[in-house]
């Protein structure tokens, strides 16, 4: 059986995927087995079955878009998760100090030197889907709504800027953060809920997060229009943003966000539905290929 069950999107277009398509091209043969999608959801169902058949590493070839889907379809199966960053952002494969460069991040997958790292669980409108790294709901996830690919391709992380400036315009109901025993832990206009540092790239937004302690890290933004935007961004960059008032940081390993009227909800930076959404974590549940 070989080792590398490798999901990517062949219709991709720019030159990161051009090089990615002559890389695989290159790597196809008796230990890899490669595996195109043709359409949206595609990557979770390919990563069942080379879950189910056998291979040891499903390797998701993109963004943490891409991870994410390939994550739903491995789910607490065991098998190991190998990631090509490819993507506008890459955090997860920041998270994991994974190489940006094909042949590098190539190298790890080799190894196989793995480590088990939380898994975490979102449950709304009757579905349950888990991601990786991060999550959001209110206006960053209005963001992440409105940052279409087009926009993406064009503007690369610069697209999130224009998205953010649009969710400010837009706004949300606000959100509540309900803990197990109903108790209201925090309120705001953007809740972001992180299981590894990183947000957006390189930005520390939860300075105590850890991938494998067992608890989520919840920053809420409590008012936030375009100078608290700016003042935020600001308190992010200069790593206090958790020590300024407006601002609630807090870890827990369930609770719940909810809203008066409907709020958008991101995964992983993939918009995915709508409040109220529960999150939970799931102790050491995924294996991930690190170098």
């Amino acid at each position: 059986m070989p080792n590398f069950f490798v999901i990517f999107n062949p219709a991709a277009r720019g030159e990161k995927s051009q090089r990615l398509r002559r890389f695989l091209e290159l790597k196809a043969g008796a230990d890899v087995t490669l595996a195109p999608t043709q359409r949206a959801g595609d990557a979770t169902r390919l990563a069942a079955e080379g879950a189910a058949a056998g291979y040891k590493v499903i390797v998701a070839a993109g963004g943490d878009g891409t991870i994410n889907e390939v994550v739903n379809g491995i789910g607490v199966s065991g098998v190991s998760l190998g990631v090509l960053p490819l993507g506008t952002a890459n955090v997860f494969a920041r998270e994991l100090r994974i190489p940006m460069s094909l042949s590098r991040a190539w190298s790890v997958l080799e190894q196989q030197r793995s480590r088990l790292l939380d898994l975490a669980l979102a449950e709304f409108g009757g579905d349950r889907r888990y991601f990786v790294q991060l999550a959001g709901v209110g206006l960053d996830a209005q963001a992440v709504r409105l940052a279409r690919w087009e926009l993406k391709k064009r503007l690369g992380p610069l697209c999130y800027v224009w998205a953010g400036l649009e969710a400010l315009r837009t706004r949300t109901s606000p959100v509540e953060v309900v803990g197990e025993d109903g108790a209201v832990l925090a309120a705001g206009a953007a809740v972001l809920v992180g299981n590894g540092r990183f947000y957006g790239g390189p930005l520390r937004l939860f300075p105590r997060a850890q991938l494998d302690d067992g608890l989520l890290d919840v920053c809420v933004f409590e008012k936030v229009g375009y100078l608290g935007a700016a003042r935020h961004a600001l308190g992010v960059l200069c790593g206090i943003h958790t020590r300024w008032w407006g601002v609630k940081y807090f870890q827990s390993a369930r609770f719940t966000c909810r809203a008066a009227a409907s709020a958008p909800v991101q995964l992983d930076g993939e918009d995915v539905g709508n409040t109220p959404v529960t999150f939970t974590v799931l102790p050491k549940a995924l294996r991930v290929i690190v170098p």
